[in-house]
């Protein structure tokens, strides 16, 4: 058995886990920056200095939660991308420091791989299947072949969804982050009432646009006093709109899963947004695949899914060096060319 203490501050939520390989979660501990919320959005230098105050309370916390010592670790892992170059820096050279105090291995996780392996912490999901990752930061199809080795299929021109979500909620003048406000105004709204662009749809390929939807709904919400049956309908509107959007683009995903004679029966979708309720039962009435999801506290950026990567990691020994260089970006399907 196998046990990794795994570090996430990617963005704006400090994290440390401590998992085995047998599936079991000894210790998770997780704040949430409250100091983004009156802001709109993550502040990175904000969010840079508030990992650095926490970062060493919630290892120390983690670490007496499930009773283990440095040296009863197999390997420390940190998220080391994509993600908030300054957050980055701080959990990756946090995790070198335990790993080499420790003489343990390092492993680097990327943010991407975390969100798309979560799932076999929780089902037996075998390779291959496909992915469809909506987060704040991130809106991308994948192929996950196995562990380092993925293929995408498209991804977002623009804005992800999940800054989508966040920009049409400041622009009605909700708080942040703006996914869960959206959701539960929408389930008071008429959402055939504001016709707003489906980009892309009915194209080929299964990349996203979704600049023009946050556009519409500016130029909508200019004309009108906004009181509370607007607000609502237009989240339910904008709800409507991106999971028509997606459902194109999925069904697209899986023709071409299929023309690469790559044969799928697992469907993931994971990430922030993947906890809205609304768009996972959407894609569950319309897609014969079966559909997985992660429960809403493993959707969200958290270090669980960052120790279960890095669980799955070592097994296959990919074991990254000290000098492992944390990254902004870090492009998911590219992690195999590393390796090699």
């Amino acid at each position: 058995m196998k046990t990794i203490l795994a570090i996430e501050t990617s963005c704006d939520e400090t994290a440390v886990a401590a998992v085995n390989s047998n599936k079991q979660v000894l210790a998770h501990e997780i704040l949430s920056q409250a100091e983004h919320r009156t802001r709109g959005g993550v502040i990175p230098e904000i969010a840079s200095r508030a990992h650095m105050d926490h970062l060493d309370g919630l290892i120390k916390s983690a670490m007496e939660k499930s009773n283990l010592n440095f040296r009863d670790l197999d390997a420390i892992a940190a998220t080391s991308g994509p993600g908030l170059i300054g957050g980055l820096i701080v959990g990756t050279m946090m995790a070198k420091g335990i790993a080499h105090a420790a003489q343990k291995p390092f492993i680097a996780v990327n943010h991407l791989e975390a969100h798309a392996l979560v799932i076999r912490l929780l089902q037996e999901v075998k390779f291959p299947f496909l992915v469809l990752l909506v987060s704040g930061g991130h809106c991308q199809f994948l192929i996950a072949q196995d562990v380092g080795k993925y293929i995408k299929l498209g991804e977002t021109l623009d804005d992800s969804l999940g800054e989508a979500f966040d920009k049409v909620a400041k622009t009605l003048g909700l708080s942040y982050p703006g996914g869960p406000i959206i959701e539960r105004l929408a389930q008071k709204g008429d959402g055939t009432r504001f016709k707003l662009p489906r980009a892309m749809i009915k194209r080929t390929g299964c990349d996203f646009s979704f600049s023009g939807i946050k556009t519409a709904v500016k130029n909508l919400v200019q004309k009108l006093e906004m009181n509370e049956k607007d607000v609502c309908d237009m989240c339910a509107s904008f709800q409507e709109c991106v999971s028509d959007v997606l459902l194109d683009r999925v069904k697209n995903a899986i023709q071409m899963t299929e023309s690469l004679n790559i044969k799928v029966s697992d469907f993931v979708l994971t990430g922030g947004v993947a906890a809205n309720n609304f768009l996972r039962k959407k894609l569950q009435k319309h897609i014969n695949l079966n559909i997985l999801c992660p429960p809403n506290n493993l959707c969200t950026d958290n270090a669980i899914m960052v120790a279960w990567a890095g669980i799955e990691r070592l097994e296959r020994n990919y074991i990254d060096s000290l000098n492992f260089a944390p990254r902004s970006k870090w492009e998911l399907d590219m992690i195999m060319q590393e390796l090699q």
